[in-house]
């Protein structure tokens, strides 16, 4: 075998493996991206699980649902900031308003935006029994200055015992502080616990659906 056959078979294994180096590299970026996620993945959901349970030990002891509402407010409060919280709850056919300590509330045109959701849009939402944006509400009959509507990030949140309608929760927060789907998410987790403790402090009345 000649010299230059020798170099020409040397540079040919030098570039197939520094071709296989790359892929290796690759496939090991590809792992610790996935190892990355994975654990960015884990975080969330242990610290959702963490926030849940610390939720429900605090609704511990509540003895009235004006009770639980107030220790609910305050710790969704806490776990978003600047987000305004109201409850409305299903008493017999109609929803009743729960605005707790709402010192911040939003006002729109002079009206507090928890007075916007009339009977029959919060009779809608209830039916409806799954998270509202404001597109959703507006198809629901949500009245009011759309300059003043999109200056606010705002979602309900179904609140239901067995399947039966409780009630939601309007969460709502000025722009651009938008409420995210992970905020969202970590306050649904709650949602369950929250409607047996509404449930379990009031006497058995019929809820309709």
């Amino acid at each position: 075998m000649s010299q230059s056959q020798r170099q020409r078979r040397l540079r040919l294994l030098v570039r197939r493996l520094n071709q296989e180096r790359k892929q290796q590299a690759r496939k090991i970026d590809i792992l610790c991206s996935d190892l990355i996620a994975a654990n960015r993945s884990l975080v969330r959901r242990l610290d959702g699980v963490s926030f849940a349970a610390g939720f429900h030990k605090a609704l511990l002891g509540a003895g009235n649902v004006r009770s639980v509402l107030e220790r609910a407010s305050c710790l969704i409060k806490q776990e978003l900031p600047g987000a305004n919280v109201a409850f409305f709850l299903r008493q017999g056919a109609d929803c009743e308003l729960y605005a707790l300590g709402d010192q911040q509330a939003l006002y729109l045109a002079d009206r507090r935006l928890a007075d916007c959701f009339g009977p029959e849009l919060a009779d809608n939402i209830c039916k409806s029994n799954k998270r509202c944006t404001l597109d959703d509400m507006f198809g629901m009959g949500l009245e009011g200055n759309l300059n003043g509507l999109n200056k606010i990030s705002i979602a309900t949140l179904p609140l239901n015992d067995l399947g039966r309608a409780l009630g939601f929760i309007l969460l709502y927060r000025p722009m651009p502080h938008q409420l995210t789907s992970e905020e969202l998410h970590k306050i649904g987790l709650i949602t369950c616990g929250l409607s047996h403790a509404i449930q379990g402090c009031r006497p058995p009345v019929h809820l309709g659906h």
